[in-house]
C-alpha cells in the first residue's frame, strides 16, 4: 500500500516518515516523484489548508496523500500566529529564527508565562477527492530564549512543562509521544490503512 507524504517541509516530513515506520507502507515523498508543488495557503482554517495540500498532492500523484497544516497559537496574542505560523514575520523569505525573534518581540511587554499550544489537523485525500480529517493539539508554554537544536520552527521557544523541555531539547522518540502532529497522526492512522486498503494504488 502506497501513501503519498504530501509536504515538502524537511523536519515535517522527517516526523511523519517517523511516525508512519512500522507499518506495512510504501511512503513515497515529492523528491521521488519529482513533484515540485507549491500549493498557496490560501484558506482560513487549518483544515482548509490541510484540505488544499493533500488534495493537490493526491491529483498530482494519483495516489492517496496524507498532508497537515499546524500552526502556534499564543494566549497573549488572541490565538496568533495561528495559521499565518510559516508566514508570520514580516520579512521577505524570512526563515524560523526571524519567526522566533518576531514572536518574542510582540511578546516581550505582556506577562509571563506566555501560554501556547501547537494545533495539527491532519488531512487524508484520495485522488476522487474523499477526505478525511484528525487533529491534535499540545499545550505549552513560550519562553524568551532558545533551548534545544532538535526540531525546527517555534520548537526551540516552545516549552513543555509537565517535562521541563522545550520541543527542540526532545528525541524524534520523545515528540513523537507528546507533540501535536504526533497526535493528529496517528488518529490518522487507522482511517489512512482503511482507505489505502480500498484503493486500487
Amino acid at each position: 500500500m502506497r501513501v503519498f507524504v504530501a509536504t515538502n517541509n524537511r523536519g515535517k516530513l522527517n516526523e511523519i516518515l517517523s511516525l508512519l515506520d512500522g507499518l506495512s507502507l510504501e511512503i513515497i515523498t515529492p523528491n521521488m516523484m519529482g513533484i515540485t508543488l507549491d500549493v498557496a495557503e490560501t484558506g482560513n482554517t487549518y483544515e482548509a489548508n490541510a484540505s488544499l495540500k493533500a488534495l493537490a498532492f493526491a491529483h498530482a500523484s494519483g495516489l492517496v496523500a496524507l498532508a497537515d497544516d499546524s500552526g502556534l497559537e499564543v494566549d497573549a496574542l488572541h490565538g496568533l500566529p495561528g495559521i499565518r505560523s510559516a508566514r508570520f514575520a514580516p520579512l521577505p523569505k524570512a526563515t524560523d529564527a526571524d519567526r522566533r525573534i518576531y514572536l518574542l518581540d510582540l511578546l516581550k511587554d505582556y506577562p509571563r508565562p506566555w501560554n501556547a499550544h501547537f494545533h495539527c489537523t491532519a488531512a487524508i485525500a484520495t485522488p476522487d477527492e474523499e477526505i478525511y480529517f484528525t487533529q491534535g493539539d499540545c499545550p505549552g508554554e513560550i519562553i524568551p530564549f532558545e533551548r534545544g537544536t532538535n526540531g525546527f520552527g517555534y520548537d526551540p521557544i516552545f516549552l513543555l512543562p509537565e517535562v521541563g523541555l522545550t520541543m527542540a531539547e526532545l528525541s524524534m522518540g520523545e515528540k513523537n509521544l507528546l507533540s501535536h502532529r504526533a497526535r493528529a497522526i496517528k488518529a490518522a492512522t487507522p482511517i489512512l490503512l482503511n482507505v489505502l486498503s480500498r484503493s486500487p494504488k
